[in-house]
């Protein structure tokens, strides 16, 4: 090995030629193929019904695989039940008992393991230091936020020191703001622990702020695993590409392939030069990916230049506090988003000589760089 170079961590869970079907004939989940790296967080993102979901719960032992074997740290687990699996859960609805206090709560998997009571009651104390209620300990569930409520399920999840925890939707109930602490403590949490997470949301934000990697899911089939930056400046499809953060999509015709890139006749009128990420060759269909952050307008007098030069037309601008966005008329598609700088609403609104008022209606033109344009399959 070259100096310098990491060794991955061995992998913790490995998903092989996992197939799950709940009537026989369709495929939930299809010929999963997937390594959990030991103290990794690794988010399972995907739309409803794409299959994220069930993979959790056949890690977890509340389904199981129609073909296929599931490994954790080399031992196969496709019929061991849930119990004896040692691995944490943490649900969207927090799952407490209402009826014990949360110190009990904190305690339970523990009392189920028959774990000695001096024990218990050390690792309880840790735990609830961990999650900052030291003081909270006699109360019941229903005396908590729904924020607190979930730190104690995190807790629980924690305290027999599980080799895996995982985590389904686990933020889904509360308020934004409320989430997005969460999400900081849940990180937090990882860092300090060194636990293995698989965590499952249909947030694509919530993925990127938290995950080391990322498995994107789509019809019971991963489309790509990547790290969140990877995966939102290399998408490998139009469906990653369209799932993970804004994205604009123009449809086209591949007209030349020269050195990566491809010069592309876009369905609404023009041509642009893009990078051929996953086109079949010339003749072919395309669809051509750009972020809103990398276009820039110049206005309709003559005097910007640059690669990829559009018409547009201005439908609205959408002042959103820290940016705002412009809603343009693309080569037909009505929705083209371009986000302005911090500041460039203001200079808008005052009819900036370079980027004019943006006024409904007004003519404008787009330019973006072929590095920036990622030609993919037809969305």
């Amino acid at each position: 090995m070259e100096a310098g170079m990491v060794t991955p961590a061995p992998a913790l869970v490995r998903f092989s030629g996992i197939q799950k079907t709940y009537d026989g004939e369709h495929l939930v989940v299809k010929n999963l193929d997937l390594d959990i790296r030991k103290g990794e967080f690794i988010t399972l993102l995907g739309p409803s019904g794409s299959g994220k979901t069930t993979t959790l719960m056949m890690l977890a032992g509340f389904e199981v695989p129609t073909h296929g074997e599931i490994y954790l740290a080399d031992r196969p687990i496709k019929n061991v039940p849930p119990h004896k699996r040692d691995i944490g859960m943490v649900f969207q609805n927090y799952a407490l008992f209402p009826h014990l206090t949360i110190a009990e709560n904190i305690a339970f998997p523990l009392s189920v393991r028959k774990t000695n009571k001096a024990e218990v009651q050390a690792r309880v104390r840790a735990a609830l230091r961990m999650i900052k209620m030291e003081s909270l300990a006699q109360r019941r569930p229903g005396q908590l936020s729904g924020g607190q409520q979930q730190r104690v399920a995190l807790a629980r999840a924690l305290v027999f020191n599980p080799q895996l925890v995982l985590m389904d939707e686990p933020l889904g109930a509360l308020d934004k703001r409320l989430r997005e602490q969460m999400q900081l403590e849940i990180k937090q949490l990882h860092e300090t622990t060194g636990i293995t997470i698989v965590y499952v949301t249909h947030d694509q934000s919530e993925a990127l702020t938290m995950s080391d990697r990322i498995a994107v899911f789509n019809d019971g089939i991963v489309q790509q695993i990547d790290r969140p930056d990877a995966l939102y400046e290399h998408p490998v499809n139009s469906f990653v590409a369209h799932f993970i953060g804004e994205n604009n999509v123009l449809p086209g015709t591949v007209e030349a392939v020269d050195k990566g890139y491809c010069r592309v006749v876009l369905a609404g009128g023009g041509t642009v030069t893009a990078r051929a990420i996953n086109v079949a060759g010339a003749g072919a269909s395309t669809s051509l990916s750009v972020r809103p952050e990398r276009v820039a307008i110049v206005p309709d007098d003559g005097s910007g230049e640059g690669p990829n030069r559009l018409p547009a037309r201005v439908r609205n601008t959408i002042y959103l506090g820290d940016h705002a966005l412009a809603v343009l008329d693309v080569a037909g598609n009505g929705e083209f988003m371009v986000k302005l700088q911090p500041g460039a609403h203001d200079s808008l609104r005052r009819g900036s000589p370079r980027s004019g008022s943006l006024r409904p209606g007004e003519d404008v033109f787009i330019t973006f760089r072929p590095e920036d344009c990622l030609a993919l399959d037809p969305a």
